[in-house]
């Protein structure tokens, strides 16, 4: 008797869960294949919303997906542990787990047996090793980073109430990519709701949002188009844009810029680029990219061992060489998720592998609850409501493909009576 095909994925991000689910349900399911997630956190939650979460204008305990009772639901198992290290020559992955103690925590390493190994692990913000960053920026990689950031707002608006004088607080987010235009977009709405709520002492019309980008415009990787909208919406926010200005330094209270000049800064966050993570980095014997990313060819194994597979923000992809490298998009992550369920299929059967080819679908940027602003299939513009709806449709997609339709429904319907007589922004 053959024994199943032992499949395990590292990383329970976006593209990690989706493919775990859908093979759980394809493949676990009629006992084709074994099929293992290991993830250091208990919860899943979608990258996108960590904006979001950061500004308090989301619950995060709301939006989290349990990954054991899920792996019930799924047939798959689930492993909770940080990724180590790889041993390709044995098919091994090594796994080190903490053990809560009353009085300390131990720490525990393991392996893992693989047929097959697919390395989702995502990415991390790359400071580029500017003075400073590390110290004093806040970076949104991960739900814990998102946490601390609204915890600091917060207290910052709690501690103001003490005084008797109202007072300004000066906000900077470093890099004008989605995630920092986003993140701007979302504290505008949020100091306007502390305001209402009676956290009245720092004034929202002191509250100074600056967006910083070292290219000639933001949203630099999209089109002009979606950046000139995006552009002229957050002005109407009075977000303050510094393009073409290049961060030399961060200290505690200020930003200090290439060409001599300095902003003051309470609060900073670092949105200006990605790597992949140091666990990535330390791997021997992969060949990786200048921000250490897994080269893989077409078929999504790596091009140092045919078992080991990456993909999403990990994996320096080019499908063809006319195509530029994939960017990290949550719609690449998501396209390599379904296609490596159908390679899984094929590699099982002794069948050749099948070659990616991604499907550009356009680009959707949010700003704030009710608008957005995207271009579709490279050619249709789409803005405000209609886009902000096409926005959270995506999110309802990824739902759906690690739920179920009929749960993500259900969800979608919990989550518009939620925030029809819920607080509009976390003050816990």
């Amino acid at each position: 008797m053959n024994l199943p095909h032992k499949i395990v994925i590292i990383g329970g991000g976006a593209g990690g869960l989706e493919l775990a689910t859908q093979l759980g349900q394809s493949l676990g399911k009629n006992h084709k294949a074994q099929i293992t997630l290991v993830d250091h956190k208990l919860t899943h939650i979608w990258k996108p919303l960590l904006h979001e979460i950061a500004a308090g204008t989301l619950n995060p305990h709301a939006e989290e997906t349990n990954y054991f009772v899920h792996a019930s639901k799924n047939h798959y198992q689930f492993v909770l542990g940080s990724f180590i290290d790889v041993d390709p020559s044995n098919k091994k992955v090594l796994i080190e787990t903490t053990s809560a103690q009353q009085k300390e925590s131990a720490i525990k390493n393991h392996s893992l047996e693989y047929d097959t190994l697919i390395i989702a692990v995502g990415s991390t913000s790359n400071d580029f090793n500017t003075e400073g960053v590390k110290q004093y920026c806040h970076f949104l990689d991960s739900r814990k980073q998102a946490d601390t950031f609204q915890q600091d707002l917060l207290h910052l608006y709690l501690e103001a109430q003490n005084q008797e004088n109202t007072r300004a607080l000066n906000i900077a987010i470093i890099g004008a990519g989605a995630t920092g235009v986003e993140l701007a977009a979302e504290l505008f709405q949020a100091k306007q709701t502390f305001f209402k709520y009676g956290l009245n002492k720092i004034d929202p019309n002191k509250v100074n949002i600056t967006l910083i980008e070292a290219a000639d415009r933001i949203l630099p990787a999209l089109s002009d188009t979606i950046a000139k909208h995006t552009h002229a919406q957050l002005q109407q926010f009075g977000v303050n844009l510094l393009t073409q200005h290049r961060v030399a330094k961060v200290d505690q209270d200020k930003i200090y810029f290439t060409d001599g000049s300095s902003i003051d800064a309470e609060l900073k966050v670092w949105a200006a680029g990605i790597k992949a993570p140091a666990v990535i980095e330390k791997l021997k014997d992969f060949q990786k990219d200048n921000i250490h990313r897994l080269k893989v060819y077409a078929t999504l194994q790596t091009l140092s061992d045919p078992n080991v597979f990456a993909f999403g923000d990990c994996a320096h992809c080019q499908p063809t060489a006319d195509e530029p490298v994939l960017g990290p998009r949550a719609q690449v992550a998501s396209q390599q998720a379904s296609f490596l369920v159908e390679a899984m299929k094929a590699r099982i059967q002794g069948k050749s592998q099948p070659m990616f080819k991604f499907s550009d679908k356009g680009s959707l940027v949010s700003l704030s609850h009710h608008k957005a602003v995207g271009e579709l299939l490279g050619q249709v513009n789409v803005q405000g409501f209609i886009a902000k709806s096409m926005y959270v449709s995506l999110y309802r997609l990824h739902q759906a493909t690690i739920h179920g339709y009929t749960h993500a429904g259900l969800l979608t319907a919990k989550d518009f009576v939620t925030r029809k007589i819920g607080p509009k922004i976390k003050l816990h």
